[in-house]
């Protein structure tokens, strides 16, 4: 039996979720993956990870990586504000890219991607990062579950989760957080968030909470929105309010069943972060005779089962409640097989920059909201 084709990888961005997620998952992934660069700001962070993961070639210029011969797809890594350039670099190059979530912060910055996409060299693809949608629980039992509730009465997203540092000093990777970067970096990178958050509110007001919600719904907000779509069969018709309180922000939007007499039904997303050790993030869809809940823990510390329960009404009227793990294989793990079909057998990619636009088409409407309630005030 032959050989599967393995994808050279160049890693930009040597931070923590380089440490802690890719380089183990992808250097647990042998027969699909092989790691031939790394590219840090930081000299030592690239030198200490290219020892620790044994990866041939290190460097601190990111176009050194971006035409490195041996490298075929680019893992965009670095902080979001350079999702974008980075992304367009490597399409340029001729290289495939895997960017973290989110694409991009801002819906101008993003259509610039898919314009390199549709122009790069080589057949170039661009694979956005959203892990918990490759999570096997997610694809096989919450997808099958949901299918059988004819009309969707509710909806609640929720992410609520303490501080990351108390999982990732349990995961076992011991990471490394050096700062021996040239200075100035420091500033180009609130610049270029200036920008991107400017592009994002269309030329509006760049306040401290305006800058604070774009980037809170970058990050952790664009894991679960993202899943909330995939779940719930596109956007929402529209967002009916939000709240604004950081570190917890919520909103209140109107979907229609997509079945009979499409009835409106009603989603609540609330997320934030607090300094309690605990990882709440779910979706939960609920029927008149049945709801459905995927339970998300943690995905830095490998081998936690993402759990989907059931609860519903049962032929005697009693409520029978079921759990179902449809595999004890983690999401980042999923997401990197899938990714490599994608690549290498051509599967269709589900992730892709056209799918992470709405997205950012979600995010204007909830600042539309915000513009709308602050105005009314």
């Amino acid at each position: 039996m032959a050989e599967p084709k393995k994808l050279r990888v160049g890693i930009l961005g040597a931070g923590e979720v380089a440490q802690v997620i890719h380089l183990p998952t992808l250097t647990l992934l042998s027969s699909l993956f092989t790691l031939t660069s790394i590219c840090d700001i930081s000299p030592q962070t690239a030198s200490h990870c290219a020892t620790k993961f044994h990866i041939p070639h290190h460097t601190t210029s990111a176009t050194e990586l971006l035409t490195h011969p041996s490298v075929d797809v680019v893992f965009v890594l670095t902080s979001d504000e350079y999702h974008a350039p980075y992304t367009i670099a490597a399409l340029r190059a001729g290289k495939h890219v895997f960017v973290e979530k989110p694409l991009t912060l801002s819906l101008p910055s993003a259509h610039s991607i898919l314009a390199a996409e549709a122009a790069a060299p080589n057949g170039a693809r661009v694979f956005v990062g959203y892990m918990r949608r490759y999570a096997p629980s997610f694809v096989r039992a919450f997808h099958a579950e949901v299918q059988t509730i004819p009309r969707i009465l509710y909806a609640r997203v929720r992410d609520i989760i303490g501080p990351n540092a108390y999982f990732v000093n349990q995961s076992g990777t011991e990471p490394v957080r050096l700062a021996d970067y040239l200075e100035g970096v420091d500033a180009e990178r609130q610049e270029r968030v200036g920008a991107l958050v400017n592009e994002a509110w269309q030329g509006r007001e760049v306040t401290p909470e305006r800058t604070a919600y774009t980037r809170f719904l970058g990050g952790l907000g664009s894991h679960d929105l993202s899943l909330m779509r995939e779940a719930l069969g596109g956007l929402p018709e529209r967002v009916d309010a939000v709240a604004v309180h950081p570190p917890f922000y919520n909103a209140l939007m109107t979907y229609r069943n997509r079945g009979g007499a499409q009835e409106a039904f009603a989603v609540v997303y609330e997320s934030g972060i607090d300094d309690v050790p605990r990882f709440d993030a779910h979706v939960a869809v609920y029927g008149e005779r049945k709801s459905v809940e995927i339970r998300y823990d943690t995905p830095f510390v490998k081998g936690l089962p993402i759990v989907v329960v059931v609860e519903e009404k049962g032929t005697g009227g009693e409520m029978v409640r079921r759990e179902v793990v449809s595999s004890y294989e983690d999401a980042y793990t999923a997401e990197m097989r899938e990714l490599w079909g994608c690549l290498v057998e051509g599967i269709e990619c589900k992730t892709t920059v056209r799918d992470a636009l709405d997205d950012l088409r979600l995010f204007d409407m909830m600042y539309q909201a915000y513009d709308a309630q602050v105005e009314g005030k």
